[in-house]
């Protein structure tokens, strides 16, 4: 029982010291657990939603550790792009990549002696948590562009936002990086797991804005803090201070009723789910099939403009003695080989004539009923080039503009095999 009082006092010394508000007990339980494991050496993995305030703990327990004088160092991994995450954290020789004028030391050799603080750890590229993993395990890492094998004496806190067992099931994460890390699990609860903490946040926030711009505190009536307390705050603490803050400062009126407080808290009652982005169809794919399409576009340009060529010809010349419906079918068998005989026999329109020049002139807008489908231009394309170069993909695609493995795809989905 005196521990118990005894661990109580030391929770509520730690809350006033780093200012965290609450009293629920999973948030007392966390704190405790900080408390506990600071003295030691152990890995630290703190896991709990976005804006819940999981960089506080890190600090907690570098502050109670052996270690407090030595330096503290928090990264987010998220915020460093990939390709020089490992030379931020385990440093770089001169020389090692473009740019690298310097040696330089990383964030472990810096540290050494003290604690890292390693936020969102989800977002490290996979050869980052092999390198990663072999500091937790012997302490050694290697420089990027060294040979040399250097130690450090580190002790190392990460935090993440994500469901790590998800994430190495999906092996977007080391599983064995995953257990060294989980030596000692820290859960931070969630805003609306705390609702009677809420309104305490909210008075805090709201008192402290008011102190900096030197302005009365606004206060809610009772309608607005059950329309407080009742909202899910998907943004959790980080949420919460920014509505308070816009209220203080847009609001005239110093009490917030149910009404006004509604106006800042949108509806995120419904499901959110994220956004899935499939890489089906790469911009590579997508190229190929937009220059078909222009390619079959201009091609049907050029054969309008052939048959104009024709059909001026034939009347600068004359038709005497020749017969309209064979040079019809002439006409349609040099443009389309392939489709003239199959369009002849399926149409059963009358043929038009106009008259020029006391000579009876075929209207050849009329009788060439030619399809406008781009799908049977394609096809038709497809077939011409495999016949020109009989039957050699590798050929045919070339001479289609588009590349060997989408001229498989086409033939397998047009069924040209």
């Amino acid at each position: 029982m005196i521990f118990w009082k005894y661990c109580q006092m030391e929770v509520q010394k730690v809350k006033q010291r780093f200012g965290i508000i609450g009293n629920h007990p999973t948030l007392n339980r966390a704190i405790d657990i900080a408390l506990q494991v600071a003295p030691t050496d152990l890995s630290v993995l703190i896991e709990g939603e976005s804006g819940t305030g999981k960089e506080f703990f890190p600090k907690i327990i570098h502050q109670f550790s052996s270690r407090k004088h030595g330096t503290y160092i928090a990264v987010n991994c998220g915020a460093i792009p990939e390709g020089t995450i490992d030379s931020e954290l385990f440093g770089h020789e001169k020389g090692a990549f473009t740019g690298a004028t310097d040696s330089r030391k990383g964030y472990f050799e810096v540290a050494n002696g003290g604690t890292i603080f390693l936020d969102e750890i989800s977002e490290l590229p996979l050869s980052t948590q092999v390198r990663l993993l072999r500091v937790l395990e012997t302490g050694e890492f290697i420089r990027v562009g060294s040979s040399m094998v250097q130690k450090t004496d580190v002790r190392v806190v990460a935090a993440t936002n994500i469901n790590i067992i998800m994430a190495v099931q999906q092996n977007k994460f080391r599983e064995d990086l995953y257990y060294r890390l989980n030596t000692v699990p820290i859960t931070i609860p969630s805003l609306r797991e705390r609702k009677e903490d809420i309104h305490l946040l909210f008075r805090k926030f709201a008192s402290d804005f008011a102190e900096i711009n030197r302005m009365p505190p606004v206060t809610l009536t009772e309608d607005a803090r059950l329309i407080l307390t009742s909202y899910r705050w998907p943004g959790n603490i980080r949420q919460l201070k920014n509505i308070a803050e816009q209220i203080s400062i847009i609001e005239s009126e110093r009490v917030i009723r149910e009404d006004t407080l509604r106006k800042y808290m949108p509806d995120y009652q419904g499901v959110k789910l994220p956004a899935i982005y499939e890489k089906s169809v790469n911009e590579q794919t997508f190229n190929t099939e937009r220059e078909i399409l222009y390619k079959v576009l201009f091609d049907m340009k050029s054969d309008m403009h052939d048959l104009k060529q024709l059909v001026a010809e034939i009347m600068e010349k004359g038709l005497a003695g020749v017969d309209l419906h064979e040079n019809n079918a002439r006409i349609i068998e040099k443009l389309y080989p392939s489709s003239a005989q199959s369009e002849i026999a399926t149409s059963h329109e009358p043929i038009q004539f106009n008259t020029v020049n006391g000579r009876n002139i075929q209207d050849t807008e009329e009788i060439v009923e030619e399809s406008l489908s781009l799908k049977a231009k394609e096809i038709e394309l497809i077939k011409k080039a495999l016949e020109k170069h009989r039957g050699k993909r590798k050929y045919a695609a070339g001479e289609l503009g588009i590349s060997e493995r989408t001229l498989y795809r086409k033939i397998k989905e047009h069924n040209l095999e």
